[in-house]
């Protein structure tokens, strides 16, 4: 068993209500997607006809090659069972960049909105690690050339994205590839034993709950770009960050951390959000920098959610954390610190730190990611729960911006998408 699977929280509970309403989105009825066509022909790169031993090398490129991009792609090569040999991204330093530190060849460096066609013909494999509001249709265009791929979350900035990145998946599984979203707290030991013994029943019926991601400007280093010129795309571009169409804002972009971790205890989709938000410190940008909400769930069950990107000034607690109150127990997470359950003797569950997460997770999914393609796992459990977590984003982000309550319902219906109006840069 991998990591993956090891982690995987089944919907077994909700079927009956998940495959009469349109608006849910059960494993049940992804799989049965996926598998609909499995036995069917696919035309496949004659790469991926060959096959693949225990010991195959995959030929990946990477999409995106900022400092997270250039990252991962080093910790692919560390692994072993990859070799990088593309790299693509809008803008040629970034490009020669990581073409640099990784090796690849100069004809396979690609540039420009488009560039990251030309990376498909040269690869099995990629590694989308682009501002999410390209995810969607450049993870389409991966499993339309017959790749396996890895995507960084969020997966995408609006609903149609999310269900886009949904259909990818089981595109993929009919296709018989791979498709691995990339969450931390999935792969990691101590999360996945918490939420393990949480569905066994440790803290009994669920009360409330808190979820939070409090901490600092990640992005303050791109506050030059942006007020060099705020209305040019490439600036926007560069300082994506700080842009809410190319971003998502902060509650999609980075929030989703805490807010995937809330939607795996939950097991289930929110009934509505309610809340507000705004961009009262940062001095740039079209983000908000705070969030703060409620999200009810069924039976009743509300998760009050806040966030912020500014100067605690010594607050405490920082960071990435949920609980949840039971009747018989609390489960308490925090991202590269304590996860633990407290509560009666058979409930309570020391756990552990595992302050590597960051680094240790992402090495996990690769490796779960190479042992799929290798073994022929094209299930790709991780894709339902990362398009609902990525929704729940957007709920509150959706509650936020309109100042109303929201049910998920009518938002799984939106046909609204971002524009995020890049005309001007280079195809």
């Amino acid at each position: 068993m991998n990591e993956m699977e090891a982690c995987e929280m089944s919907d077994r509970d909700n079927t009956s209500r998940s495959d009469q309403d349109p608006g849910r989105l059960s494993r049940r009825r992804f799989i049965a997607g996926a598998g609909a066509a499995a036995l069917s022909f696919t035309v496949a790169k004659p790469g991926l006809v060959r096959g693949y031993g225990a010991n195959s090398k995959v030929d990946l490129g990477l999409i995106g090659c900022g400092g997270r991009g250039t990252w991962i792609a080093e910790l692919f090569k560390q692994h072993g069972g990859y070799n990088v040999v593309a790299v693509a991204d809008y803008f040629q330093d970034r490009t020669d960049s990581a073409g640099d530190k990784l090796g690849v060849a100069s004809t396979h460096r690609y540039t420009g909105l488009s560039g990251y066609k030309k990376l498909l013909e040269k690869v099995d494999a990629v590694a989308i690690e682009t501002p999410p509001y390209f995810h969607p249709e450049q993870a389409a265009a991966a499993v339309d050339a017959g790749l396996h791929v890895y995507l960084a979350k969020p997966i995408a900035v609006d609903v149609p994205g999310c269900h886009s990145i949904g259909d990818s998946g089981r595109t993929a599984s009919r296709k018989k590839l791979c498709f691995l979203v990339d969450f931390q707290t999935r792969a990691d030991e101590f999360f996945c034993e918490a939420l393990r013994r949480v569905r066994a029943g440790a803290l009994g019926t669920f009360v409330f709950g808190e979820s939070t991601y409090h901490a600092g400007d990640p992005f303050k280093r791109m506050y030059k770009t942006w007020q060099d010129n705020p209305d040019g795309p490439e600036n926007r571009l560069r300082a994506w960050g700080l842009d809410r169409f190319i971003s998502g804002d902060i509650i999609t972009e980075q929030n989703i951390h805490t807010l995937d971790v809330m939607s795996w205890i939950m097991d289930a989709e929110p009934v509505s959000a309610v809340g507000t938000g705004g961009r009262t410190v940062r001095p740039v940008g079209t983000c908000y920098d705070h969030f703060a909400l409620v999200f009810e769930y069924p039976n009743k069950v509300a998760i009050a959610f806040s966030s912020r990107q500014f100067e605690g000034h010594g607050t405490q607690p920082e960071g990435i954390r949920n609980r949840m109150f039971g009747s018989k127990g609390v489960l308490e997470t925090q991202y590269g610190g304590q996860v633990l359950i407290r509560g009666e003797s058979d409930s309570f569950y020391r756990g552990g730190k595992s302050p590597g997460i960051y680094k240790d997770g992402a090495v996990a999914n690769i490796k779960t990611f190479h042992q799929s393609i290798v073994e022929g796992k094209f299930d790709n459990p991780t894709v339902e729960p990362s398009v609902r977590s990525n929704l729940v984003t957007i709920l509150g982000r959706t509650a936020a911006y309109t100042g109303r309550k929201v049910s998920w319902r009518r938002l799984v219906r939106s046909k609204d998408k971002l524009d995020a109006n890049l005309k001007g840069l280079k195809a």
